[in-house]
């Protein structure tokens, strides 16, 4: 087709026009999107920006090109010249994008290393060109004319191109259909125009394409990756729902409902458990094994989340089963460890302080596998740390013996039971809060109930850490001994 030379002009500023408007349009979108990997919001940024200086240089090009004056040779230089190293970012670029959408969590860098290599190589062509003429020259009528060498022009963005199709081609099943046709009309539509525009008369086809493949692309991406975000999000939904409904489960789990026994006046007894996630490892328990004696019980599994919420629920029957059986408490915990031991690949532990208080006599028989140190008020005294003889953790060992001790609680006296949570608090200076502040937190509620001893420490735990992040479970149990009247 033959166009007058006005009119070919006309066009070809009208699709330069378009495509800078276009472009600019989708650099203000990347900018915009929200759920949308940032690699590739800082690809595409780059990536729209270079193509509005190649199409605005191409086009600045193509008005000069003819002008008279040394001025304008200087000027055609300098835009020709941004216009072929844009040329190579945009092939560049491409390859980033391909290569973070195809393989994001792949080791790329060979593949990096070629292609900065190419870049590097073809920038100093292009700069070895400008003075050898032998890319691309202008004549004494400042007329663009390609030299004898102008294929070196293309040979990097080529190499880009064979690079994209060896990632497409390699990742073609882990990419979406939507994702791939995107890709392949990016890298056609370029040698497709080339073939439309060598049949008509100057018109710049290969831009309209090049803009017009991007924006697919682009586009094509935006929906990929928000389909993914909602799968995500979906999926995270239904996670929270499970996580949720696994804290209601553990919870239920665990003794909730105050006072515990409100027809037996012989003791009052409080406990709290709260979590690091949604789902913890600490335990407390108490129960009662026949009318004289009751069971008391506080763990810390290793871990957190739900495999140790998993291993605690285990542990707690575990214990309380075999306590009911009238076994004595380095009974119970040598059971519940050679049962553990039996079948624990994942090589799991817990440390536990078991005992059992005579409700008659207020004596009490204790074990400790590994667990903190219980603290005690007698009637005419304030809260100490028992520190009792410690055995080894329940699961860490095969065959494990472990040693009881005896107390004797006065009508009046609190024991005050707690896992490590407690102690190893830490405040946003990593500060530990420690079991010296524990007891002056249990001094101040001391003379009130169980629920305000354990309160009394929670709030103290609160106001030291304060805005830190909690990293571990926070369990205790408090129990007040009054005695038959």
């Amino acid at each position: 087709m033959i166009f007058e030379v006005s009119t070919v002009n006309l066009i070809n500023i009208l699709f330069i026009a378009a495509g800078v408007g276009i472009c600019g349009l989708n650099l203000l979108e990347v900018r915009s999107l929200k759920h949308f990997d940032e690699k590739l919001k800082s690809w595409f940024q780059m990536f729209f920006g270079t193509i509005i200086i190649y199409i605005t240089m191409h086009l600045a090009r193509q008005l000069m090109d003819g002008m008279s004056g040394s001025g304008v040779t200087i000027a055609l230089k300098t835009v020709t010249f941004i216009e072929v190293l844009s040329a190579v970012f945009i092939a560049y670029m491409m390859s980033r994008i391909v290569l973070q959408t195809a393989m994001p969590d792949d080791d790329t860098k060979k593949l990096l290393l070629i292609m900065q290599v190419l870049v590097g190589v073809h920038t100093a062509l292009l700069v070895g060109g400008i003075f050898g003429d032998f890319i691309y020259y202008f004549d004494a009528q400042n007329v663009y004319n390609r030299g004898s060498l102008y294929i070196l022009s293309n040979l990097c963005p080529l190499a880009m191109l064979s690079i994209d199709v060896f990632v497409l081609l390699h990742c073609r099943r882990s990419l979406s259909r939507r994702i791939k046709i995107a890709f392949w009309s990016y890298i056609l539509a370029p040698i497709a125009a080339i073939v439309i525009q060598s049949f008509s008369y100057g018109i710049q086809f290969i831009i309209l394409a090049t803009v017009s493949a991007a924006v697919f692309m682009f586009l094509a991406i935006i929906g990929d990756q928000n389909e993914k975000y909602e799968r995500q999000r979906a999926e995270s939904s239904r996670i929270e729902t499970e996580l949720s409904l696994a804290s209601n489960i553990q919870a239920d789990m665990l003794p909730n409902i105050f006072p515990a026994f409100p027809e037996r006046g012989e003791f009052d007894i409080y406990g709290s458990m709260t979590p690091a996630k949604e789902v913890g490892g600490d335990f407390y328990d108490f129960f009662l094994i026949d009318d004289d004696h009751l069971g008391l019980v506080m763990a810390d599994v290793s871990g957190k989340g739900v495999p140790a919420a998993l291993f605690m629920m285990i542990s707690k029957i575990l214990v309380q089963n075999y306590a009911m059986t009238g076994r004595s408490p380095k009974e119970v915990l040598e059971a519940v460890n050679t049962q553990i031991c039996a079948n624990n690949r994942e090589e799991m532990f817990v440390t536990v302080w078991f005992g059992i208080l005579d409700l008659e006599s207020g004596k009490l028989t204790a074990a400790n596998a590994g667990h903190e140190y219980p603290a005690l008020k007698q009637p005419d005294g304030s809260f100490e740390l028992i520190k009792d003889k410690h055995g080894f953790v329940i699961g860490g060992m095969e065959g494990m013996k472990y040693r009881e001790y005896e107390l004797r609680l006065e009508k009046g006296a609190m024991l005050f039971l707690y896992t490590d949570g407690v102690a190893e608090a830490t405040n946003a200076n990593d500060e530990l809060f420690g079991t010296d502040r524990m007891i002056a937190a249990l001094r101040q509620g001391e003379k009130g109930f169980p629920r305000d001893v354990v309160q009394s420490v929670d709030r103290a735990v609160a106001e030291f850490v304060k805005d830190a992040p909690q990293f571990d479970d926070l369990t205790m149990l408090c129990l007040h001994f009054i005695g038959k009247k």
